[in-house]
């Protein structure tokens, strides 16, 4: 692994923190550096029963020889992330660029009472889309100017494109998801920015060719959060009796659900241009696998679930979840 680029498939929530958090552990990458919105994404991974979420910073938090970087293109909520650079100490080994545009409570405060963005997008109230307003206006404040920043200050671009070219592994993390992007999703259910894999890289400051793998990761089963379409939803019942009940990091909202979508997953590889595939949860769907770490003892329905995505797809799922520990994975990359 030189450098990997994770994001999401469907609308976010699809369980990218986990998958970050044990390619972290299992590749033990020199950096690790987080583009997308803000802090208005949460990712969640469970390590040794205990519960992480990070909203600022890479999930790879919990591998203590990892670089941590937040790329230009993130808004960052300063408050959020001090407390989580103590929280997971983090403070010397934290690195954001100095071009990052800052949140402020008069952003909060506009999202959450504008009535478009909270009625109809149904979006987090966590400031980012005014701040993108603002950022598009060229008035937007940066990080370089705030002093409580100082000391995580750097060129993030520059350091992730001298260690690519030194071969040292580098995880490049997206938040949300690819139907979630303001040029690509369902316009106006849709965050404030390009969250797709391109638009990823933008965020950090490398430019395409530096990327070696594109991992777009699935859940088993598909989720949103908020107003917009979603094909096939079924009821909060339905949801409940089969397991699929879920809340959003940050907003704490019930997510809606539908079944696996295959059509939408095939925009979504063309979009990203996705190499391998992830597919978390499988466990929740097929609880007959639960906590499996080996492919060849996955039972007939599950297989024949990852290999119907393999063939309707055409690209191969390297990444399987089977539990929420981080370790509760198949990894299929060593396979030929």
């Amino acid at each position: 692994m030189t450098c990997n680029v994770i994001v999401g498939g469907f609308y976010g929530d699809e369980g990218k923190g986990k998958i970050i958090a044990y390619l972290s552990i299992k590749d033990n990458p020199k950096i690790a550096v987080r583009g997308g919105v803000g802090a208005n994404a949460g990712h969640t991974f469970v390590h040794n029963n205990q519960t992480y979420k990070v909203r600022m910073l890479p999930s790879a938090v919990l591998n203590p020889e990892t670089q941590l970087l937040i790329g230009a293109g993130v808004l960052i909520t300063p408050e959020v992330l001090i407390d989580e650079c103590r929280k997971y100490h983090a403070e010397n080994r934290t690195i954001i660029d100095n071009h990052c545009g800052i949140i402020d409570e008069s952003h909060i405060t506009r999202d959450k009472e504008n009535l478009h963005l909270k009625n109809i997008v149904g979006t987090t109230g966590t400031g980012t889309g005014p701040a993108n307003s603002d950022r598009a206006l060229r008035i937007l404040n940066l990080a370089k100017n705030v002093d409580d920043l100082k000391k995580y200050l750097g060129n993030v671009s520059d350091i992730v494109n001298e260690s690519i070219d030194k071969s040292q592994p580098v995880l490049i993390e997206g938040t949300q998801g690819t139907f979630l992007s303001l040029y690509h999703g369902d316009y106006p259910f849709v965050t404030s920015k390009d969250v797709t894999a391109s638009g990823i890289c933008s965020d950090v400051g490398i430019g395409p060719k530096k990327v070696d793998e594109v991992i777009l990761v699935f859940k088993a089963y598909v989720t949103r959060v908020g107003g917009g379409p979603l094909e096939n939803e079924i009821s909060p019942d339905e949801a409940a009796k089969l397991g699929w009940v879920e809340y959003g990091s940050v907003t704490g909202r019930q997510r809606r659900a539908s079944p696996f979508n295959l059509e939408l997953a095939k925009k979504s590889i063309k979009i990203n241009s996705a190499t391998q595939l992830a597919v978390t949860k499988l466990d929740v769907v097929f609880p007959e696998c639960a906590g499996l770490t080996e492919y060849s003892k996955l039972p007939s329905k599950p297989r024949e679930f990852i290999e119907n995505i393999e063939a309707n797809l055409g690209v191969k799922v390297v990444l399987i979840g089977t539990g929420a520990e981080i370790n509760q994975i198949i990894d299929r990359r060593e396979e030929n």
